[in-house]
């Protein structure tokens, strides 16, 4: 399933990073520890969270994510919308909380990976 896929199954929008929205999704994180998701997210994942800053795309590109949400109808920050176009990163945007994002995605089939 691609970040596409899930975008439009679930009503997400993309922020930044369209040229990213083709890749594979294989498994799901959510955590708004960016050192935890550092420490578990997997290559290829969607990560949930409420952080907006630059820093949750740089950890999403140092792992290979596929997709960043960022739940709660917060807005993503200028400055990491732009390295995450800059960076084909992938980041969606919903209202709905990030405990309904992750039960969505696990309806769809996305797992967590051990």
């Amino acid at each position: 399933m691609t970040v596409q896929d899930i975008a439009d199954a679930i009503g997400m929008t993309c922020v930044a990073g369209s040229s990213g929205m083709d890749r594979e999704v294989t498994s799901g994180y959510a955590s708004d520890l960016l050192s935890d998701a550092m420490g578990h997210a997997q290559d290829g994942a969607i990560w949930v969270t409420s952080q907006v800053h630059q820093n949750v795309v740089a950890v999403a590109l140092l792992l290979n994510l596929s997709a960043v949400v960022i739940a709660g109808g917060l807005s993503l920050m200028e400055d990491a919308t732009a390295k995450a176009d800059a960076r084909s990163m992938a980041m969606l945007s919903t209202d709905l909380p990030a405990f309904e994002v992750v039960g969505r995605l696990y309806e769809l089939g996305v797992r967590g990976k051990v």
